[in-house]
Protein backbone atom coordinates (compact mmCIF):
# COMPACT_ATOMS: atom_id res chain seq x y z
CA UNK A 1 0.00 0.00 0.00
CA UNK A 2 1.00 3.60 -0.68
CA UNK A 3 1.54 5.49 2.10
CA UNK A 4 0.11 9.33 1.57
CA UNK A 5 3.36 11.88 2.20
CA UNK A 6 1.61 13.76 5.47
CA UNK A 7 -0.09 10.72 6.26
CA UNK A 8 0.02 8.96 9.37
CA UNK A 9 -1.84 5.18 9.02
CA UNK A 10 -3.32 3.74 11.95
CA UNK A 11 -1.30 0.74 13.55
CA UNK A 12 -3.24 -2.29 12.77
CA UNK A 13 -3.04 -3.16 16.30
CA UNK A 14 -5.00 -0.33 17.39
CA UNK A 15 -8.75 -1.03 18.35
CA UNK A 16 -11.19 0.77 16.28
CA UNK A 17 -14.40 -0.70 16.67
CA UNK A 18 -16.19 -0.12 20.33
CA UNK A 19 -19.73 -1.19 19.86
CA UNK A 20 -18.58 -3.99 22.86
CA UNK A 21 -15.52 -2.43 24.20
CA UNK A 22 -15.21 0.61 26.42
CA UNK A 23 -13.71 3.39 24.91
CA UNK A 24 -11.93 6.34 26.62
CA UNK A 25 -15.46 8.77 26.32
CA UNK A 26 -16.96 5.35 28.31
CA UNK A 27 -14.36 5.46 30.92
CA UNK A 28 -13.85 9.45 31.39
CA UNK A 29 -18.32 9.97 30.65
CA UNK A 30 -17.42 12.61 28.22
CA UNK A 31 -20.70 12.59 27.06
CA UNK A 32 -21.94 13.99 30.76
CA UNK A 33 -18.53 15.92 31.56
CA UNK A 34 -19.31 17.85 28.23
CA UNK A 35 -23.07 18.39 28.61
CA UNK A 36 -22.74 19.89 32.07
CA UNK A 37 -21.52 23.91 30.38
CA UNK A 38 -24.77 25.56 30.21
CA UNK A 39 -24.22 29.28 29.65
CA UNK A 40 -27.23 31.46 31.38
CA UNK A 41 -26.80 34.51 29.59
CA UNK A 42 -29.35 35.27 27.13
CA UNK A 43 -28.18 35.47 24.38
CA UNK A 44 -25.36 33.12 25.49
CA UNK A 45 -21.88 35.33 25.57
CA UNK A 46 -18.83 33.70 23.76
CA UNK A 47 -17.20 33.99 26.73
CA UNK A 48 -19.48 32.56 29.40
CA UNK A 49 -18.44 29.03 28.47
CA UNK A 50 -14.72 30.68 29.56
CA UNK A 51 -16.00 31.52 33.35
CA UNK A 52 -18.09 28.28 33.28
CA UNK A 53 -15.23 25.66 32.32
CA UNK A 54 -12.56 27.57 34.50
CA UNK A 55 -14.98 26.99 37.56
CA UNK A 56 -16.35 23.41 36.56
CA UNK A 57 -12.14 22.55 36.41
CA UNK A 58 -11.60 24.24 39.60
CA UNK A 59 -14.21 22.20 41.19
CA UNK A 60 -12.58 18.71 39.74
CA UNK A 61 -9.33 19.77 40.68
CA UNK A 62 -10.43 20.53 44.76
CA UNK A 63 -11.69 17.03 44.06
CA UNK A 64 -8.67 15.27 44.22
CA UNK A 65 -6.89 17.64 46.58
CA UNK A 66 -9.64 16.33 49.37
CA UNK A 67 -9.10 12.81 48.27
CA UNK A 68 -5.13 12.78 48.33
CA UNK A 69 -5.40 15.47 51.80
CA UNK A 70 -7.65 12.23 53.15
CA UNK A 71 -5.21 10.05 52.20
CA UNK A 72 -2.18 12.44 53.81
CA UNK A 73 -4.44 12.11 57.04
CA UNK A 74 -5.16 8.15 56.90
CA UNK A 75 -1.43 7.53 56.35
CA UNK A 76 -0.13 9.55 59.12
CA UNK A 77 -2.93 8.41 61.69
CA UNK A 78 -1.29 4.69 60.73
CA UNK A 79 2.44 5.95 60.82
CA UNK A 80 3.39 5.64 56.93
CA UNK A 81 5.23 9.21 57.08
CA UNK A 82 6.40 8.57 53.15
CA UNK A 83 3.18 7.78 51.90
CA UNK A 84 1.32 10.99 53.28
CA UNK A 85 4.56 13.01 51.72
CA UNK A 86 3.19 11.54 48.31
CA UNK A 87 0.06 12.60 48.62
CA UNK A 88 0.94 16.14 50.04
CA UNK A 89 3.48 16.45 47.32
CA UNK A 90 0.54 15.44 45.04
CA UNK A 91 -1.47 18.33 46.00
CA UNK A 92 1.61 20.69 45.37
CA UNK A 93 1.56 19.86 42.41
CA UNK A 94 -2.50 20.17 41.50
CA UNK A 95 -2.35 23.66 43.71
CA UNK A 96 0.66 25.49 41.09
CA UNK A 97 -1.29 24.35 38.26
CA UNK A 98 -4.88 25.95 39.69
CA UNK A 99 -2.77 29.33 40.75
CA UNK A 100 -1.53 29.27 37.17
CA UNK A 101 -5.19 28.48 35.98
CA UNK A 102 -6.45 31.93 36.99
CA UNK A 103 -4.25 33.66 33.75
CA UNK A 104 -6.58 31.78 31.97
CA UNK A 105 -9.84 33.74 33.35
CA UNK A 106 -7.62 36.57 33.63
CA UNK A 107 -8.33 36.71 29.47
CA UNK A 108 -11.68 38.39 30.73
CA UNK A 109 -12.05 41.79 30.35
CA UNK A 110 -14.17 43.96 32.91
CA UNK A 111 -16.77 44.67 29.99
CA UNK A 112 -16.65 41.05 28.59
CA UNK A 113 -17.74 39.87 32.14
CA UNK A 114 -20.21 42.60 32.67
CA UNK A 115 -21.89 41.54 29.70
CA UNK A 116 -22.88 38.47 31.14
CA UNK A 117 -22.27 38.83 35.08
CA UNK A 118 -25.98 39.48 35.80
CA UNK A 119 -26.42 35.51 34.84
CA UNK A 120 -24.65 34.38 37.81
CA UNK A 121 -27.85 35.73 39.80
CA UNK A 122 -26.85 34.80 43.25
CA UNK A 123 -24.20 32.37 42.39
CA UNK A 124 -20.77 32.47 44.14
CA UNK A 125 -17.35 30.79 44.43
CA UNK A 126 -18.08 31.57 48.26
CA UNK A 127 -20.87 28.53 47.79
CA UNK A 128 -17.90 26.09 47.09
CA UNK A 129 -19.07 23.29 49.77
CA UNK A 130 -15.45 21.67 48.27
CA UNK A 131 -13.15 24.74 48.84
CA UNK A 132 -14.48 24.90 52.36
CA UNK A 133 -13.83 21.42 52.86
CA UNK A 134 -10.20 21.90 51.88
CA UNK A 135 -9.81 24.31 54.45
CA UNK A 136 -11.83 22.31 56.93
CA UNK A 137 -9.72 18.90 56.61
CA UNK A 138 -6.50 21.49 57.04
CA UNK A 139 -7.97 23.14 60.17
CA UNK A 140 -9.28 26.38 58.94
CA UNK A 141 -12.81 25.32 60.67
CA UNK A 142 -15.74 27.86 61.14
CA UNK A 143 -19.00 25.58 61.89
CA UNK A 144 -20.81 29.05 60.79
CA UNK A 145 -20.14 28.12 57.20
CA UNK A 146 -22.55 25.30 57.34
CA UNK A 147 -25.34 27.37 56.80
CA UNK A 148 -24.59 27.88 53.49
CA UNK A 149 -25.03 24.83 52.67
CA UNK A 150 -28.55 24.12 54.72
CA UNK A 151 -30.42 23.53 51.16
CA UNK A 152 -27.61 21.46 49.89
CA UNK A 153 -27.61 17.86 52.19
CA UNK A 154 -24.75 16.32 50.42
CA UNK A 155 -22.46 19.32 51.07
CA UNK A 156 -23.83 19.75 54.86
CA UNK A 157 -23.05 15.87 55.76
CA UNK A 158 -19.55 16.52 54.18
CA UNK A 159 -18.33 19.35 55.74
CA UNK A 160 -20.41 18.49 59.04
CA UNK A 161 -18.26 15.29 59.27
CA UNK A 162 -15.03 17.00 58.60
CA UNK A 163 -15.97 19.78 61.05
CA UNK A 164 -16.39 16.36 63.52
CA UNK A 165 -12.80 15.11 62.61
CA UNK A 166 -9.17 16.08 63.40
CA UNK A 167 -7.45 18.15 60.27
CA UNK A 168 -4.62 16.64 58.83
CA UNK A 169 -2.18 19.22 61.06
CA UNK A 170 -4.11 17.11 64.26
CA UNK A 171 -2.75 13.68 62.65
CA UNK A 172 0.88 15.07 62.21
CA UNK A 173 1.19 16.31 65.50
CA UNK A 174 -0.60 12.89 66.95
CA UNK A 175 2.10 11.37 64.67
CA UNK A 176 4.98 13.61 66.38
CA UNK A 177 3.60 12.42 69.90
CA UNK A 178 3.96 8.73 68.58
CA UNK A 179 7.06 8.98 67.74
CA UNK A 180 8.27 10.38 70.99
CA UNK A 181 7.87 14.35 70.41
CA UNK A 182 6.75 16.10 73.47
CA UNK A 183 3.53 17.32 71.96
CA UNK A 184 1.63 19.00 75.12
CA UNK A 185 -1.89 16.92 76.13
CA UNK A 186 -4.13 20.01 75.63
CA UNK A 187 -3.02 20.21 71.44
CA UNK A 188 -3.53 16.15 71.37
CA UNK A 189 -7.01 16.27 73.18
CA UNK A 190 -8.26 19.57 71.66
CA UNK A 191 -11.83 20.31 70.33
CA UNK A 192 -11.31 19.27 66.60
CA UNK A 193 -14.43 21.70 65.72
CA UNK A 194 -12.49 24.85 66.73
CA UNK A 195 -10.80 26.62 64.22
CA UNK A 196 -6.96 26.20 64.50
CA UNK A 197 -5.23 28.83 66.50
CA UNK A 198 -1.73 29.76 67.27
CA UNK A 199 0.04 26.81 70.11
CA UNK A 200 3.08 28.72 71.38
CA UNK A 201 4.30 25.60 73.18
CA UNK A 202 4.43 23.72 70.00
CA UNK A 203 7.60 25.98 68.91
CA UNK A 204 10.04 24.30 70.59
CA UNK A 205 9.32 20.84 69.49
CA UNK A 206 9.63 21.84 65.95
CA UNK A 207 12.63 23.69 66.74
CA UNK A 208 14.14 20.40 67.92
CA UNK A 209 13.13 18.83 64.23
CA UNK A 210 14.84 21.62 62.57
CA UNK A 211 18.08 21.54 64.90
CA UNK A 212 18.90 17.65 64.22
CA UNK A 213 17.66 17.18 60.97
CA UNK A 214 20.03 14.53 60.25
CA UNK A 215 18.60 12.36 62.40
CA UNK A 216 15.02 12.83 61.53
CA UNK A 217 14.66 13.94 58.01
CA UNK A 218 11.22 12.84 57.28
CA UNK A 219 10.22 14.78 60.21
CA UNK A 220 11.87 17.69 58.81
CA UNK A 221 10.40 17.18 55.37
CA UNK A 222 7.13 16.92 56.29
CA UNK A 223 7.27 20.14 58.13
CA UNK A 224 9.09 21.61 55.36
CA UNK A 225 6.08 20.11 52.81
CA UNK A 226 3.25 21.73 55.31
CA UNK A 227 4.72 24.94 54.89
CA UNK A 228 4.82 24.24 51.13
CA UNK A 229 1.26 23.35 51.09
CA UNK A 230 0.55 26.83 52.65
CA UNK A 231 2.37 28.64 50.41
CA UNK A 232 0.67 27.84 47.69
CA UNK A 233 -2.80 28.08 48.94
CA UNK A 234 -1.43 31.54 49.54
CA UNK A 235 -0.59 32.50 46.28
CA UNK A 236 -3.39 30.68 44.88
CA UNK A 237 -5.68 32.92 47.27
CA UNK A 238 -3.56 36.19 46.19
CA UNK A 239 -4.41 35.33 42.41
CA UNK A 240 -7.62 35.05 43.20
CA UNK A 241 -7.98 38.23 44.59
CA UNK A 242 -5.81 40.21 41.96
CA UNK A 243 -8.04 38.73 38.54
CA UNK A 244 -11.01 39.22 41.18
CA UNK A 245 -9.69 43.00 41.46
CA UNK A 246 -8.41 43.18 37.77
CA UNK A 247 -12.07 42.36 36.24
CA UNK A 248 -14.56 43.33 38.90
CA UNK A 249 -12.68 45.95 40.70
CA UNK A 250 -14.13 46.68 44.02
CA UNK A 251 -17.69 45.71 43.31
CA UNK A 252 -20.12 43.96 45.52
CA UNK A 253 -19.52 40.11 45.08
CA UNK A 254 -22.46 37.93 43.57
CA UNK A 255 -23.10 36.00 46.42
CA UNK A 256 -23.55 39.45 48.48
CA UNK A 257 -19.69 39.13 49.66
CA UNK A 258 -17.68 42.23 50.04
CA UNK A 259 -15.45 40.91 47.03
CA UNK A 260 -12.25 41.89 47.09
CA UNK A 261 -11.78 43.39 50.36
CA UNK A 262 -13.45 40.26 51.77
CA UNK A 263 -10.70 38.13 49.75
CA UNK A 264 -7.99 40.05 51.40
CA UNK A 265 -9.74 39.02 54.76
CA UNK A 266 -9.24 35.51 53.66
CA UNK A 267 -4.76 36.21 53.22
CA UNK A 268 -4.15 36.94 57.40
CA UNK A 269 -5.49 33.28 57.66
CA UNK A 270 -3.21 30.44 58.46
CA UNK A 271 -3.00 26.53 58.80
CA UNK A 272 0.00 25.86 60.08
CA UNK A 273 1.48 29.21 62.07
CA UNK A 274 4.01 27.40 64.26
CA UNK A 275 5.76 26.60 61.28
CA UNK A 276 6.15 29.70 60.42
CA UNK A 277 6.98 30.94 64.11
CA UNK A 278 9.88 28.95 64.67
CA UNK A 279 12.14 30.35 61.56
CA UNK A 280 12.61 33.46 63.94
CA UNK A 281 14.41 31.02 67.08
CA UNK A 282 15.95 28.59 64.09
CA UNK A 283 19.83 29.59 64.71
CA UNK A 284 19.70 31.30 67.45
Amino acid sequence: MTVREGYRPIEAGVQTDFQQAMSYADYLELDTLLAAQHPRSDPPHHDELLFIVQHQTTELWLKLILHELRGARAYLDGDHVHHALKCLARVKHIQRTLTEQWSVLATLTPSEYAEFRGALSSASGFQSAQYRAVEFILGNKNEDMLKVFISDPAALAMLSELLDQPSVYDAFLNFLSRRGLDIPSEVLERDVRRPWVMQPALIPVFQSIYDAVDRAYDLYEACESLVDLEDNFQFWRFRHLRTVQRTIGFKTGTGGSSGVRFLQKALDLTFFPELYAVRTQIGT
